[in-house]
């Protein structure tokens, strides 16, 4: 009996031994049984690095698969996907009873035992030939559920039920592309011809060569179930997405895979404008802007082109753009709501967008027959290119008829009413640093009327003193403008204008300039940024021109120098300028006035003017004047009847607190006065300046001098 139990032993520790046995050499022949039972099917499946089983399963280091479908009855291509798995494990569970299981109703014999397949693993990536996009995600799981059928023996045969893979946080790669943040629930079941049910797809975030674009948020209903009346056409539903934060919707996209062909409206809702790039910088005190806008815009997409036909967009009433003073309070704002609830702001917008690629490989956007309706008139584009490496587009707006004066608003000092349609050219240039603008022209044969009230308490400063004289308001009217500037990436501004009239009026009299220009330079001094420019301003001026020297401002300290150049200036007409009545002159002066501004002080230093010609000057004195003169000043009247100068010269100079000395020589005859001998006279004038610019006339001094101050003559 010893050998029988010698026999049993060894034949009762060969089960354990064909165990160990399996266990032992399960990673060597694993491959091979996945390849015998993926024989004849589409799929492909190697493995390595495939560890011992365990009670938690079995890990492997790479898992590599192929799926090879039939071509897609539509577009009549095929698709191969490719997914690799790093560092995973296999872990299954076969103690699953089928009354516990989540499967949708079938009309199949359903299984008698179920086992789960769990897989994770610390990466997937999934990739498709020919190279359409790459799918990757971190630590995923997917859950596949077998189920056992017994059909003729003891041992079922299992077959795949269903499959679950959550998509948390993945990315997908396209060209240079990149789609962040994706989610979505994939649920697959037999019963249902593995098709994917209705669920939402989520995208973050959408980057272009490592750059964040302006869209994101993407969220859409979508399922790979099909209409049977539409069986070529993929469907997204409920889609939504934000662009430059502006939120869009749409009900539902259609794609035809046919001929990749789609269209929708995307219906911009109601945001904030001051949310809006370009609008963002100026805080909750300072708003660059007020309001809302809202629009929709037509998409039709076909073989890399995006057409966009008749988008508008609405701005709701109130909405403006403002501009601030250096103390950060309004002055300007431009209208460009209505007074109606909503009101287009941009009409008939239609463009054309085509995808570029080199080498299979997105290259950027072209964008042509850009045009829209806005504000009244039209905008249009020249076709121009965006580089994702580089950032660079060159384009040319050409503006026509824009409503921007009469929308304009005053504030503040400032008030006036504003008339005129814009057209002109604005080049502008984008790149990674910023954008430029080189050689801009903008005209309108409009103008206004703006006015500047300025407070009267005690203690006037210079400015008030100036430029409001003894009235409360000035008023300056333009008309025509006409400018031309440029923008450097720096901010550094220069601006060219050009003006038919600029006229300024008080209770006490007007200063008219006819063709006014010069160029102003902004932002240029990157040492003092508060630093302007002001060359080659000149005008014509009582019939003559007056211009002025290159002039730096200090816009903080307002501190500057420059000169006055007088030229062709009648005599007459500044003596009427003054207001004078008994005074007659002919000929022409130049002359050229220094002048220092400092905070609120204006001082003249050394300034003249001069005589460009012989002429004359005629005094005209009263009978009653005449009759209680003495004999001195009878005699300047008879001079001055009819005195034909040679030579006229004056000197003006004025301190900080206005008080000036004005001297002036005159050298002449009178034909009628004593033979018509040769006479000088000097005249010396001490005065406030100021006063006397404030009133606008020294009438009343210059007749005075005449008739009290001595005159001094001299044979020749």
């Amino acid at each position: 009996m010893k050998w029988l139990q010698r026999i049993i032993a060894p034949l009762l520790l060969l089960p354990v031994l064909l165990s160990a046995a399996a266990w032992v050499s399960f990673p060597w022949y694993a491959q091979s049984l996945i390849e015998r039972k993926l024989q004849g099917t589409p799929f492909t499946i190697k493995i390595s690095g495939v560890g011992l089983p365990g009670l938690s399963g079995v890990r492997f280091r790479l898992l590599e698969a192929l799926f090879t479908p039939p071509p897609d009855p539509c577009s009549g291509k095929t698709t191969v996907y490719s997914m690799t798995l790093h560092g995973g494990k296999l872990a299954l569970d076969v103690s699953r009873l089928i009354e516990n299981l989540d499967l949708p109703p079938t009309k199949s014999i359903r299984p008698n035992i179920a086992a789960t397949l769990a897989v994770t693993s610390d990466s997937l990536v999934l990739r498709t030939q020919p190279d359409q996009f790459t799918f990757i995600d971190r630590n995923p799981r997917l859950t596949l559920i077998f189920g056992g059928f017994r059909r003729n023996g003891p041992i079922p045969s299992f077959r795949p039920l269903s499959i679950a893979y959550s998509i948390k946080d993945a990315v997908v790669l396209r060209d240079n592309f990149r789609l962040a943040g994706v989610e979505y629930n994939v649920r697959l079941h037999a019963a249902e011809q593995w098709l994917q049910p209705t669920d939402t797809l989520t995208v973050l975030k959408l980057y272009s060569e490592g750059n964040p674009l302006p869209l994101g948020s993407f969220k859409a209903l979508y399922s790979t179930k099909r209409d049977p009346l539409k069986p070529c056409m993929l469907t997204l539903e409920d889609c939504s997405l934000e662009l430059f934060q502006w939120k869009a919707s749409t009900d539902r996209i259609e794609f035809n895979l046919e001929n990749s062909k789609t269209s929708f409206i995307l219906n911009l809702e109601k945001i904030p404008l001051n949310k809006l790039p370009g609008f963002k910088s100026g805080g909750d005190r300072t708003p660059l802007a007020l309001g809302k806008v809202s629009g929709y815009i037509p998409v039709e997409f076909s073989d890399s082109t995006i057409q966009v036909r008749n988008a508008r967009v609405f701005a709701e009433k109130g909405t403006r753009i403002i501009s601030y003073t250096r103390e950060s309070k309004p002055w300007l704002s431009l209208e460009i709501g209505q007074d109606n609830d909503s009101s287009e702001l941009l009409d008939d917008i239609n463009a054309t967008i085509r995808l570029k690629s080199r080498h299979k490989k997105y290259a950027g956007l072209e964008l042509s027959d850009l045009s829209a309706s806005m504000l009244g008139g039209t905008i249009t584009s020249t076709p121009f290119t965006v580089n994702p490496s580089t950032g660079t587009s060159l384009l040319t707006l050409k503006l026509n008829n824009i409503d921007a004066l009469g929308r304009m608003r005053l504030y503040g000092d400032f008030s006036g009413s504003l008339k005129g349609r814009v057209s002109g050219l604005l080049p502008i240039s984008f790149e990674k640093k910023g954008f430029s603008i080189r050689n801009a022209r903008l005209r309108s044969p409009g103008g206004g009327t703006i006015t500047l009230a300025i407070p009267r308490p005690k203690g006037q400063n210079l400015k008030e003193r100036i430029f409001a004289g003894q009235g409360m308001n000035a008023d300056y009217f333009f008309s025509e403008p006409d400018f031309l500037f440029s923008r450097a990436f720096d901010g550094s501004t220069a601006i060219s204008f050009t003006l038919k009239k600029l006229q300024r009026k008080t209770p006490q009299g007007e200063l008219l300039l006819l063709y006014p220009r010069g160029k102003i330079s902004l932002w240029h001094n990157r040492r003092n940024p508060d630093m302007a420019s002001l060359s080659g301003f000149s005008a014509e001026f009582l019939d003559g021109n007056v211009s002025l020297g290159n002039t730096e401002y200090d816009m903080a300290k307002k501190e500057t120098e420059t000169t006055l150049n007088l030229s062709g200036i009648p005599l007459q007409k500044l003596l009427d300028l003054q207001g004078t009545k008994k005074i007659y002159a002919t000929g022409t002066v130049k002359g050229s006035i220094p002048v220092r501004i400092k905070s609120d002080s204006i001082e003249i230093m050394n300034g003249g003017m001069n005589a460009e010609q012989t002429g004359q000057i005629i005094y005209s004195s009263t009978p009653e004047e005449r009759a209680a003169a003495n004999q001195g000043l009878r005699t300047t009247y008879e001079a001055l009847s009819n005195f034909l100068y040679v030579q006229l010269l004056s000197t003006v100079n004025m301190a900080p607190d206005g008080k000036s000395i004005i001297t002036i020589h005159l050298k002449g005859k009178n034909p009628d006065f004593q033979g018509g001998r040769l006479v000088e006279m000097n005249l010396n004038v001490e005065q406030n300046l100021l006063d006397l610019l404030q009133s606008l006339s020294i009438s009343s001094g210059i007749e005075q001098i005449i008739s009290e101050k001595a005159i001094q003559m001299k044979k020749k």
